[in-house]
């Protein structure tokens, strides 16, 4: 799924303000299918020029907030941001230790350069790292692979489910248990 922001706020290349960025994130909304399996949500900024904090906050992170809550297999992730955008969010992120992820995004919807910016507290980064090292987890098997730390299974469950409700880690059931993994690693 692939929002043009250009083309949702009527080709203005400089957005600013809390009432613009609510703007988008209605129109985000409107323009969003309800999804029953993991899908990624692009907001393709390809062309805007310039975002306030205010409008990203707003905008971005309202419709990060919103999808992970309203459509939980919904994993929004920023694209195309050019060097000015890119350093507002990553500012704004980082002072409220939160991160995102961001990419480059081709017309036939091809990843690359995908990475989180923003911050994440030393805890949340270890379990990211741990998850993005061996590709995929469950919190019985990190408690089995770190038996020095002595985390419990429950512990590992909290981290990497804080991890997916801010939309870094992808939640999958097998079963009773859940499995975890890289967001812009799946297809």
């Amino acid at each position: 799924m692939r929002h043009r922001v250009l083309k949702l706020v009527n080709g203005q290349t400089i957005l600013s303000g809390s009432i613009a960025g609510r703007r988008l994130l209605n129109a985000l909304i409107a323009n969003t299918q309800s999804v029953d399996a993991p899908t990624r949500a692009f907001m393709d900024f390809n062309g805007v020029e310039l975002a306030t904090a205010s409008f990203l906050r707003e905008s971005v992170v309202g419709f990060r907030d919103y999808a992970r809550l309203a459509s939980p297999h919904l994993y929004p992730v920023v694209a195309n941001l050019a060097e000015p955008v890119f350093e507002e969010l990553d500012f704004f992120l980082r002072s409220r230790t939160d991160a995102l992820w961001v990419c480059t995004l081709d017309e036939s919807d091809c990843v690359t350069d995908a990475r989180l910016i923003g911050e994440l507290d030393s805890t949340q980064r270890a379990t990211f790292e741990t998850v993005s090292l061996i590709g995929s987890a469950t919190a019985p098997e990190l408690s089995v692979r770190s038996p020095d730390e002595k985390i419990g299974a429950t512990a590992w469950n909290n981290r990497l489910s804080g991890l997916a409700a801010k939309g870094l880690l992808v939640e999958r059931r097998l079963g009773k248990t859940k499995s975890f993994s890289p967001l812009l690693e799946f297809t």
